[in-house]
């Protein structure tokens, strides 16, 4: 039987910004106890009059020793991701409860082909995959399929350029949905059949398919996958919903 979760004090050390509305957090978590990639922390922010509010947040990377990075996207007239990107300073405590989450992950020793479709904030628990692929050495065959509405809401976008050209055996693709950049080829569009047979895996190479994103991207690409003829059960997804 693994160890009840606990509450545990976090400071934040860095941050980074994403996205005109998300940004990186790494934060120093005394007796983190590790995690896999595609898990997920709770944080509480507990105010003054003792009033507390918690949200779930996906790591977005490996482990460094006690420090575990997390992206938090802003949500108008949210309670916690508001004071987490624009109030929450350096050194200053959160707490932190995980890691959570057992199904949506994937496992550095496994070596079998991998499509990651994500749908805009739900590239965090894949870009921590794809992080850890490297920093285990692994040599499974990775594609990203990463929908978006512009090119201006790409989390970690000079980071997958770099990974995309650097880290062999990954391929990285993605679908505008309202405005693409010049040279792309194609409209605006939402995931159809074609992206996901061009830039995943055929059935029959047995890939293990992760899908991240908002309900309907989620749905859809799932349907996609299983009408192509993936298995049920090798399609893991995880939803997304707006919570602040």
């Amino acid at each position: 039987m693994s160890a009840p979760l606990t509450w545990r004090v976090a400071r934040l050390v860095e941050r980074r910004v994403e996205t005109p509305t998300a940004q990186t957090l790494v934060l120093d978590a005394p007796g983190w106890p590790g995690h896999l990639p595609g898990q997920h922390l709770d944080v509480r922010l507990t105010a003054e009059d003792g009033y507390q509010a918690a949200r779930s947040y996906s790591l977005a990377g490996p482990a460094d020793g006690d420090r575990i990075a997390l992206t938090v996207q802003r949500v108008p007239d949210g309670e916690v991701s508001p004071y987490l990107i624009d109030v929450y300073a350096p050194g200053d405590p959160v707490e932190v409860r995980g890691p959570v989450g057992g199904w949506f992950v994937w496992r550095p020793g496994q070596d079998v082909p991998v499509l990651l479709a994500a749908g805009g904030s739900g590239v965090v628990p894949l870009m921590a995959m794809i992080r850890a692929r490297r920093s285990a050495g692994s040599r499974a065959p990775f594609r990203l399929l990463y929908s978006v509405r512009t090119p201006a809401d790409v989390f970690y976008a000079e980071e997958l350029r770099r990974r995309a050209r650097d880290d062999e055996g990954l391929d990285v693709a993605y679908v505008y949905t309202r405005e693409a950049p010049q040279g792309w080829r194609g409209e605006p569009h939402r995931v159809g059949p074609a992206d996901v047979t061009a830039n995943g895996w055929p059935p029959e190479d047995q890939p293990l398919c992760y899908v991240c994103g908002p309900t309907g991207f989620v749905e859809t690409v799932a349907d996609l996958l299983v009408g192509l003829g993936h298995p049920p059960a090798r399609i893991r997804t995880e939803r997304f919903g707006p919570t602040g």
